[in-house]
């Protein structure tokens, strides 16, 4: 069975699983093929001289990982730390890199005709970055090229020509 519930084998062509999560009122979805390990928040050891955004490293069993608030970087309002922040451990080109989210919601599997182009508008967000918007049933999620965005120049933390 797979985590939607189904049998592994049932799944549509061309259907993609997404590790869903949130930032303030608006839901994300991520390529459940890049999350390695979903952890409870704990403060990392700040790096000095980095961007805001980068809240500092933690040792994940030896492997010193970056810790990327993406709230802060997406500019929502409110950054809260409370029992629902959760740190999304992610294996992008053999890196390791955590994202800090308000919080986890589920894995949805969504097929192509699912899934529309974004409409060019500006964001927070690099546009290039956005793979397009899922909907299921009355849920909208913004699917996100977590691999692109997090080699982004900005970023500095996977280096975009790997």
């Amino acid at each position: 069975m797979s985590v939607t519930g189904k049998p592994a084998d049932a799944a549509p062509a061309g259907a993609r699983e997404y590790l869903t999560f949130r930032l303030g009122q608006e839901e994300y979805g991520i390529d459940i093929l890049k999350v390695q390990e979903i952890r409870g928040y704990e403060p990392p050891t700040r790096i000095a001289n980095a961007p805001s955004f980068i809240k500092g490293v933690v040792n994940l069993r030896g492997t010193i990982v970056p810790i990327v608030d993406m709230r802060i970087k997406f500019n929502c309002a409110q950054v809260d730390y409370n029992s629902f922040t959760v740190v999304i451990i992610l294996n992008l080109r053999n890196r390791v890199v955590g994202i800090v989210v308000d919080s986890v919601s589920d894995v949805m599997e969504l097929t192509a005709e699912s899934i529309r182009s974004a409409p060019d508008i500006d964001s927070a967000i690099d546009a290039s970055c956005i793979l397009g918007l899922g909907s299921v049933g009355e849920r909208m999620l913004i699917l996100l090229d977590i691999e692109k965005l997090m080699s982004g120049v900005d970023m500095g933390l996977v280096s975009a020509n790997e």
